[in-house]
């Protein structure tokens, strides 16, 4: 029974990722905004789902807008910093993460947030989409985003949306099979992960993890083969030696009969009970395989299971039936280049490398990775703002993974700083309807695109460009200037201007520099972007040799430049566990 009906500007249903982003964006613009949560933590994939080793967008040049200052206030607070795993630049308490949202939530007078609450109900007035009912209160709103995990607006306002593969046939995509077969059938998504915590209890006896129902040893028997046990473990390594479960290789994925997510709220619950019962038996085996030091990290979590993430972790949900649809060639790389080609109207930018889940099986992409900065990363590439707009539906946009895309370039697109960016992004087009009092797909996108690159708080890229970094005095004017001149867009993805050093005046240089360590050592090239150091002072680590890593444009102009076999001065971060030193100043002897 509807107990209270609100009136506002901006509904955002689902605090994930891309809605949480979406709400703070469009409270900051001015808009009357409510945001309504399944969960009692802000944040999705970065924090209720447990995905606090968070991949993609870790360039200096791509940390732009909120995800930008989510990783500025995460360097601010989380104790002795983010290099703490192999897998990511970016290792954090994931309470810490979700503390940020919810602060930035609460310093908005305009934005009321509602936690424990699902949609039940989508009110429509023909082609336009009205209010949302919830269990014991509805909202009407002038604009609602889906900000759900799994696109449940989309099924509950029945606008159109896909589910499954799209073959060869459809958009000429090359890692699209040529017809459906027993693999496609059996995963019509990608699997999700229930990402369980554990910990290193050292000298301590852990408490016995007990199997869980369906417990098969035989499932994670290789699990760490090829890697080692401690390698394995810091992947995900968190600080205070806890360790975030989320391995693709005979681990916790979880993909057996997925499409029950989308059946009925019975058969979701059913499948992700049994999600969380496999997590259990991992995290079992761990503990049986590498010993009783090993357990179940203590509350971090704020439900009785401290251990578990509040949900999956989702790769992959309904996906909307758009007026654009991303597909695999919009991220692959130019002919001869190293970006991909950018949409008129891009409103967020991504570099994931296309990843895609199925357990058991080793399903082969188009390759997008690309060397970068002595390391592997993906293609950059950009989120079209069509690609949000409903084919016929008003009142209505969205904000997560369930943008219209194809089920090959999910892969891409599903990364959590490109999907915060396609959030605020989502936010700020609601917000800017609300002022000009028209619909998302009569929004002018230029004005939308400069709303973006200028907003004061967080101005966000959506032009990707290796070396141009959001702290140069020339930024604003490049990302123009391509916009207005996108056949300029260079193939290579950097702009040309000189590389500008400016220590003297950018307050974000200093702070990198001062929280680095100074060491000294050869340096030697084996590749063309892979480099190693063998340090020669100080004396505590004399004779160890490190990958040499960066993810700042002048930096790699310097390596790609720098003399084999040489003596250098760097300033950087040892991450012992990635065994290499993330460099933030060079000097040549």
């Amino acid at each position: 029974m509807v107990n209270q009906t609100y009136t506002v500007d901006v509904l955002v249903v689902g605090g994930g990722t891309g809605g949480t982003a979406a709400a703070i964006q469009a409270a900051r613009r001015g808009a009357k905004t409510i945001l309504v949560s399944e969960f009692s933590w802000l944040g999705g994939m970065l924090t209720s789902a447990g995905v606090s080793v968070p991949d993609g967008n870790e360039l200096e040049a791509f940390q732009t807008g909120l995800w930008g200052a989510f990783l500025q206030e995460l360097r601010q607070r989380q104790p002795g910093g983010l290099d703490n795993s192999w897998v990511s630049f970016f290792s954090y308490d994931p309470q810490i993460g979700a503390e940020i949202f919810a602060d930035w939530v609460q310093e908005l007078p305009n934005l009321h947030w509602i936690s424990g609450q699902v949609p039940l109900e989508v009110f429509r007035q023909g082609d336009s989409i009205t209010g949302v009912r919830f269990a014991d209160f509805a909202v009407t709103a002038k604009i609602i985003l889906d900000g759900t995990e799994l696109g449940d607006l989309l099924a509950l306002a029945e606008i159109p949306y896909r589910w499954g593969w799209e073959l060869q046939s459809e958009w000429g995509e090359p890692s699209a099979p040529v017809g459906f077969n027993s693999f496609t059938q059996k995963y019509p998504v990608q699997a999700p992960t229930y990402v369980v915590i554990m910990q290193d209890f050292g000298d301590a006896i852990a408490p016995e993890i007990p199997a869980a129902p369906n417990y098969n040893p035989s499932q994670f028997t290789d699990a760490w083969d090829g890697y080692g046990a401690e390698t394995f473990l810091n992947y995900g390594r968190l600080p205070g030696n806890r360790f975030m479960i989320n391995w693709p290789i005979c681990g916790n994925d979880y993909g057996q009969g997925v499409g029950r997510l989308i059946e009925s709220d019975v058969s979701r619950a059913e499948f992700i009970q049994e999600s969380r019962w496999h997590s259990q038996n991992f995290a079992h085996f761990i503990q049986n395989q590498l010993g009783r030091r090993y357990g179940l990290a203590e509350k971090v979590f704020p439900h009785a299971s401290t251990a578990f993430a509040l949900h999956p972790y989702y790769r992959e949900s309904r996906r909307l039936l758009g007026l654009t649809t991303v597909r695999e060639q919009d991220i692959l790389p130019i002919a001869g280049g190293r970006v991909a080609s950018i949409f008129n109207d891009a409103i967020a930018v991504g570099n994931y490398a296309n990843d895609h889940h199925y357990p058991g099986v080793q399903f082969s992409l188009q390759p997008k990775s690309i060397r970068w900065g002595g390391r592997w990363t993906g293609t950059p590439f950009t989120i079209p703002y069509s690609s949000l707009i409903p084919a016929t539906t008003d009142g209505f946009l969205v904000c997560e993974k369930n943008i219209s895309v194809s089920h090959i370039a999910n892969g891409a697109t599903r990364l959590q700083p490109v999907v915060m960016g396609i959030g605020q992004a989502a936010g700020m087009a609601a917000a800017m309807c609300v002022e000009l009092n028209c619909q998302p797909r009569h929004l002018p996108v230029r004005s939308l695109q400069t709303a973006l690159l200028e907003d004061n708080r967080s101005k966000t890229a959506i032009i990707p460009l290796f070396n141009l970094p959001p702290n140069r005095s020339d930024w604003l004017h490049w990302q123009l200037y391509y916009l207005n001149n996108p056949q300029a867009y260079p193939v290579s993805g950097y702009c040309p201007c000189p590389s500008e050093n400016e220590y003297s005046d950018s307050a974000f240089d200093k702070a990198l520099i001062r929280e680095s360590n100074c060491f000294k050592g050869i340096f030697s090239r084996l590749e063309q972007e892979e480099y190693r150091f063998a340090v020669t002072a100080p004396a505590a680590y004399q004779g160890q040799n490190w990958q040499l890593v960066t993810l700042r444009s002048h930096i790699d102009e310097q390596l790609r430049a720098y003399p084999h076999e040489q003596l250098v001065t760097l300033w950087g971060r040892h991450n012992h566990f990635g065994n290499w030193l993330l460099v933030e100043h060079l000097n040549g002897g």
